[in-house]
């Protein structure tokens, strides 16, 4: 599945991102924001450079002030041949490196470099407003800022929030990318047979990820026969055997980067046996309650005081999350079992939001689990599924 031709304005949506970032700055009152994350750079200007690599070097970053210029530092220098064309960035300089990767016995000084530089294009645009937010940078650099008169505040809130409420146009290309998962996904099941290993059944996800036009896989979440109880092993080189439980969860980075993160459950080269279809039940049933409790308006404690309970012999083994939001990969927010709840959080559901519902049946003591999990868009009176590849249903 090609995605030469993009499925809506990507101008459009790339406008829409990134007035939602200077909304969420407006409302707290900040100059501006510095951003490494490359989820976040690639939310507010859709510039996408070696996303998994700067994932963990700060190597690139980007300056959105409230009302302003947006500023690109790029890896390797001021060249625009890379995000030619954006209307989300008016301007692209080189980067300072105040990693220790590549600045070593020079971070000191880089950083002090770093923050001058900043420093004067924040007070060229920043009217003097000496709060601003950043989402992550080494100490050095924030010592740096704050040496500088800078009150910093936490850049991830502000982004999480932004990031939250999808356009239409955001929620066509999160259409697209869950099509190419299940595509994908398809060709898993395909591929699925006694003696195939967990990493060579796993390889046809990201192969046909790539083939359609995504970009990475975040985990490796693919288990079969006893290593799917507990939950959360990563693929291996075991040899999947008739008869196995094989189940999955593909948190999936597609097509113009959105996420696809659906889970499911199978069972190889034969008919399920009456314990996996005890647990495989139980894990269908979480899914159909839980989607129901999903409308605008609902609190995020009402929604965890609605989930269905978990049995006794499944509440050690239960997922970390009830729900999370997803975007261009998980998102706020959170939503915990009643045994994890916190109070603080005080959010809503809103329409435009897209949620993930989790269901994880590992039974204490028991040989195998079931994975399910289903994307969903919060609408005006209630949700729409976006995730569409069948559940097991003949085996209910």
């Amino acid at each position: 599945m090609e995605h030469t031709i993009p499925p809506c304005d990507l101008d459009e949506v790339r406008r829409y991102r990134l007035a939602r970032v200077r909304e969420a700055l407006a409302a707290r009152d900040l100059a501006g924001i510095i951003l490494y994350d490359p989820v976040n750079i690639r939310y507010a200007t859709d510039a996408s450079n070696m996303q998994v690599w700067c994932a963990h070097n700060e190597a690139r970053y980007l300056y959105v002030p409230t009302e302003g210029p947006v500023t690109l530092f790029e890896f390797g220098g001021g060249s625009d041949l890379i995000n030619a064309g954006l209307p989300t960035i008016d301007e692209v300089r080189g980067a300072t490196y105040v990693l220790y990767f590549i600045a070593g016995g020079r971070q000191a000084d880089n950083a002090r470099a770093w923050a001058a530089e900043l420093d004067s294009v924040i007070r060229e645009r920043g009217g003097g407003n000496p709060r601003i937010a950043i989402d992550r940078v080494g100490p050095v650099g924030m010592i740096e800022m704050q040496r500088l008169g800078y009150e910093i505040h936490d850049g991830f809130e502000v982004m999480e929030n932004a990031r939250k409420i999808k356009s239409d146009g955001e929620i066509i290309l999160m259409r697209h990318a869950i099509a190419v998962c299940e595509q994908a996904i398809v060709g898993m099941r395909e591929a699925l047979r006694p003696g195939i290993t967990e990493n060579a059944l796993w390889a046809e996800l990201h192969r046909g990820n790539i083939a359609g036009g995504g970009e990475w896989i975040e985990c490796r979440l693919l288990a079969s026969g006893p290593r799917t109880n507990p939950w959360f092993r990563e693929s291996s080189m075991r040899v999947i055997e008739r008869g196995d439980i094989v189940a999955f969860d593909t948190d999936l980075v597609g097509p113009y980067g959105y996420c696809a993160d659906i889970s499911r459950t199978w069972v190889c080269d034969a008919r399920p046996s009456d314990e996996q279809r005890r647990i495989y039940a139980e894990a269908y049933t979480h899914i159909l309650h839980d989607k129901a409790l999903l409308k605008p308006g609902v609190t995020f404690r009402e929604v965890t005081e609605g989930l269905r309970p978990l049995g006794d012999e499944f509440v050690d083994g239960r997922y970390s999350v009830a729900m999370h939001g997803v975007g261009l990969c998980d998102e706020y927010p959170a939503i915990p079992y009643p045994q994890d709840y916190e109070p603080g959080d005080d959010g809503v559901l809103q329409e435009g939001m897209v949620m993930c519902v989790e269901a994880l049946a590992a039974p204490a003591g028991g040989r195998e689990a079931v994975k399910l999990e289903e994307q969903v868009l919060i609408t005006a009176d209630g949700y729409e599924q976006l995730s569409s590849y069948p559940l097991e249903e003949d085996w209910l």
